[in-house]
């Protein structure tokens, strides 16, 4: 090391970082022997342009003299440095000779041929510099760098080429050419051993997709082999979800087809058999902590298909109340006994107290955009605190669910004494900017188009933002929103909204509607399944007669038989409740409401087990024009029947109601459509004008419910990943009770307002596409009444709006 040192000082920082060994240089060398001199006062250094003579010499100096040890040892030195391409070491006249070739600076580094790696990305993997010496074996290596980075992207078939350009005083330009060739993706994924689920349904499991028609728009068909180890680890865990206690990935094999330039991927499962949770338990070892205190904190539950999920949370629920009664060092392990028989788990959680350890310290690497302070505050324990497992394991998932990185991993390792422990926090990072151009077409708005753009995590800070601008032949809009998820450093959302949205031209309605306004929410997480969110909005509402009618139209009381000047032969008028609140212009709402969200799916996005129930209230009257109450509850229940068939129960139900005696308008009332049953059109059904000379809008109701049942099913012969699948379903449902103005002076509407619960039936189609959601239906009703409006085909989607 005191050489080494002496050769920074000589030579300076870029000796330091540059070194290595020389690659294919010729060497001369001698054996020293008592002719040499005994001190290295005599050594000649020749050839040296750029490191100093004395720099070399410091390599041969030694208390003892020189000999063959101490010249074998300098010279072994010298090399290392990788400063030099050749050395030679010679007698002559009592001196001692040692000339050098130095190795090349490199001029200029260059990549040629990257189209799908920016320069800047190349540049950070190899280890050659710019103004640094060149080092032909630290150019092999790099060459093979690149290689990696390459297949680390999927592309197999790269081929990098380096090339060294002399140059005039000895200096060089370091050039790699790069044939980039395909993308090499998964041509085939398939399991072996999986007698319980289809292979359809476990591909939905795993991150890696086969490549198809999509895989322009998609990377996870790209062969990964980080990946595909994840996977291995995301299957055992969904069989262990299930009751597949024994399971075993016996292998995950990857078999490269030249024929094809992709992979072939196949995972072999021992799936064994599936278990029940026997008796469940929990044994205290810890005195003044009763056992049947805490057995609300257990997950699972006897009688169920064994769950290990469940299992790992009710560990984490025990120790977190053990906790809170003064025992932070508390330890819960969990013991299953099976009972192969019966295929029963017996499970015993027991409480005892463990070592005592505090946290010394967190440390957070691989985090160069997010905060530190963003990822410390998942925690709920601090340095200095107890060290709790169960947290730690907590703190992992929630950063995992945080979609800022890539991969998050949590480890720890003994302090500076025997009860400190310190955490390490291992993250990579991901992109978090989204921007998306989307467009479709729905029965409702006809065509329309999305720009948006958005960012979940801003400046690093866990803050989300989006802006979205939408135009369509029927409603446009836009949506500027603002969420930080921890409002004065508690775990509280706050989000900041602001909208605007017009509607013209409806096939349904004889009026269009303007509406601008924002709001403020507040989300608290109650539990890990229960939510509340608080909010108040405020916004104008404005209803606009469409086009073709004339502002005469408006006109209260009408009488068909004596027209107002001015109006012409007019045939239709809007229904009275549309012309009274088109006269009473823009209405301002004010409103404080909250929503109870608990939700236990396994898939937010396709689940198939657990249920989704919301229960929302809305308070208007702060203020503004109008005043009322209005509540609903919205619940999903999701089933697999069997693997890869699920069926959805929905049930819905609502009412509002005036609070000061007031009217209500009939926009602020529930109206009936397909979205409570399907086969009617937007408005369909419901209370109606049926005033012979109106236009007989839907007027809407007061109370609603309904209720649908829905099988969806796979279709094989379709690509998974390619998100289509079909459905049928069932849909029942009824609006009624209408509450607005019914006459004026010198006009009376006559309406309908019935009770028949409407029904049909019908399929449908789902496309998760690039684009957005979108699903065609085909439904039709069997009870309704002769008023209602039937659409049997509707399509939709496109955008979020």
């Amino acid at each position: 090391m005191g050489r080494g040192a002496r050769v920074i000082r000589g030579w300076g920082l870029a000796a330091f970082l540059l070194g290595g060994s020389v690659f294919g240089v010729a060497v001369t060398a001698v054996t020293a022997g008592s002719a040499y001199a005994q001190s290295a006062s005599n050594i000649v250094v020749e050839g040296n342009r750029r490191v100093e003579a004395d720099t070399i010499r410091s390599y041969f100096r030694s208390a003892g003299g020189l000999n063959a040890a101490t010249i074998d040892e300098g010279l072994k030195g010298l090399y290392a440095t990788g400063l030099f391409q050749d050395i030679r070491i010679r007698q002559a006249g009592g001196r001692l000779i040692v000339t050098v070739v130095e190795n090349p600076v490199i001029n200029r580094i260059a990549f040629e041929g990257n189209i799908k790696a920016k320069d800047e990305q190349l540049l950070a993997e190899i280890q050659s510099k710019v103004r640094g010496t060149l080092s032909r074996p630290i150019v092999q290596s790099d060459t093979q760098r690149i290689i990696e980075q390459y297949r680390r992207n999927g592309r197999f078939d790269v081929r990098v080429v380096p090339k060294i350009i002399e140059l005039p005083n000895n200096r060089v330009d370091l050039v790699f050419e790069i044939t980039e060739g395909k993308k090499t993706g998964v041509k085939s994924i398939r399991f072996v051993g999986n007698r319980n689920y289809s292979d359809v349904r476990l591909k939905d499991v795993i991150k890696t997709t086969e490549t198809n028609l999509l895989s322009f728009l998609k990377s996870s068909d790209v062969y990964d082999p980080d990946r595909i180890e994840a996977d291995r680890d995301l299957l055992r865990r969904f069989y262990l979800k299930h009751g597949f206690a024994d399971v075993r990935i016996v292998s995950a094999v990857s078999e490269y087809d030249p024929s094809q330039s992709a992979f072939i991927v196949t995972f072999t499962i021992d799936e064994g058999d599936q278990y029940k949770f026997g008796s469940v338990d929990i044994q205290s070892n810890v005195r003044a902590v009763d056992a049947a205190s805490m057995a609300d904190k257990l997950k699972a539950r006897a009688g169920q298909v064994y769950n290990a999920e469940a299992v790992e949370k009710s560990v984490e629920a025990i120790s977190i109340d053990v906790a809170r009664r003064g025992y932070p060092f508390a330890v819960v392990r969990p013991r299953g006994d099976r009972d192969f028989e019966r295929r029963l788990i017996n499970v015993v959680f027991t409480v005892d107290e463990g070592p005592r350890a505090y946290i010394e310290r967190i440390q957070i690497r691989g985090n160069t955009r997010t905060r530190d302070w963003v990822i410390r505050r998942e925690f709920d324990l601090a340095e200095g605190d107890a060290y709790n497992r169960a947290l730690i394991d907590r703190a992992e998932r929630r950063l995992k669910n945080l979609n800022y990185f890539k991969s998050v991993k949590i480890t720890s390792e003994p302090g500076t004494s025997p009860d400190r422990v310190v955490v390490n926090v291992e993250v990579e990072e991901q992109s978090t900017g989204e921007f998306s151009i989307s467009g479709g077409y729905s029965t409702q708005d006809g065509w329309l188009g999305e720009v948006s753009i958005g960012e979940r995590n801003l400046l690093g800070r866990g803050q989300a933002v989006r802006a979205a601008v939408q135009y369509g032949q029927r409603a446009r809009g836009f949506e500027l929103s603002f969420v930080e998820p921890y409002f004065l450093d508690y775990r509280m959302a706050l989000g900041l909204d602001f909208f605007g949205k017009e509607t013209d031209n409806q096939q349904y309605t004889s009026y269009d509607t303007k509406t601008i306004g924002g709001a403020v929410r507040l989300g608290f997480e109650l539990r890990e399944d229960l939510a509340l969110q608080l909010r108040y909005s405020i916004a104008q509402q404005e209803i606009k007669l469409q086009e073709g009618y004339s502002s005469c139209f408006s006109t209260v009381p009408w009488d068909p038989d004596n027209k107002p000047n001015g109006c012409g032969d007019v045939s239709v008028v809007p229904s009275l409740p549309v012309r009274l609140s088109f006269n009473q212009g823009p209405q301002l709402s004010s409103m404080v409401g909250y929503s109870l969200i608990y939700n236990t799916l396994d898939n937010n996005r396709t689940p198939t087990a657990g249920v989704r129930a919301e229960l929302k209230q809305e308070f208007a009257g702060l203020g503004g024009d109008v005043s009322f109450l209005r509540s609903s509850g919205d619940a999903r229940f999701y089933h697999e029947v069997v693997p890869d068939y699920v069926a959805m129960l929905r049930v819905q139900a609502g009412n509002v109601s005036s609070w000061d005696g007031q009217n209500l308008r009939f926009n602020d009332q529930f109206q009936g459509g397909p979205n409570l049953v399907r086969g009617f059109r937007q408005n369909g059904f419901g209370p109606r004008d049926l005033t012979p000379w109106t236009t007989q809008d839907a007027i809407g109701g007061t109370n609603f419910w309904a209720a649908s049942l829905e099988l969806f099913i796979p279709l094989h012969f379709i690509p998974k990943d390619i998100g289509i699948r079909a459905s049928i379903y069932a849909d029942a449902g009824s609006v009624w009770n209408y509450k607005g103005p019914t006459s004026v002076p010198g006009e009376t509407m006559t309406f309908e307002d019935s009770k028949l619960i409407r029904t049909s039936v019908g399929a449908g189609l789902t496309w998760d596409s690039p684009f957005g959601p979108l699903r065609f239906d085909y439904a039709i009703p069997l009870t309704k009444e002769s008023y209602d409006i039937v659409q049997e085909f509707r399509f939709g989607g496109g955008t979020r709006f």
